[in-house]
């Protein structure tokens, strides 16, 4: 690839990620709307929990699942 294609390349990759940042509207995080009803709080033991412990636990028994039921190899 010569320089005047990686400097074409380049050119659209940044006109693009420029454009959609122009593009996109912001979130809006700290307005609130007509029917809005925030959950309680999680206590920090709750999202400890729920976002690290829960998803550990799935893998490890999904690959203990997926050891236990492997056929691939052949019993002796």
């Amino acid at each position: 690839m010569d320089k005047k294609n990686a400097l074409r390349a380049g050119a659209v990759a940044a006109g693009t990620t420029l454009m959609m940042l122009l593009m996109s509207s912001p979130a809006l995080a700290n307005t609130r709307d007509d029917g809005d009803d925030p959950a309680p709080k999680l206590e920090v033991i709750e999202t400890l929990g729920l976002f690290v412990a829960a998803p550990i636990v799935l893998f490890l028994v999904i690959a203990g699942l997926v050891m236990l039921l492997d056929k691939s190899k052949k019993q002796a």
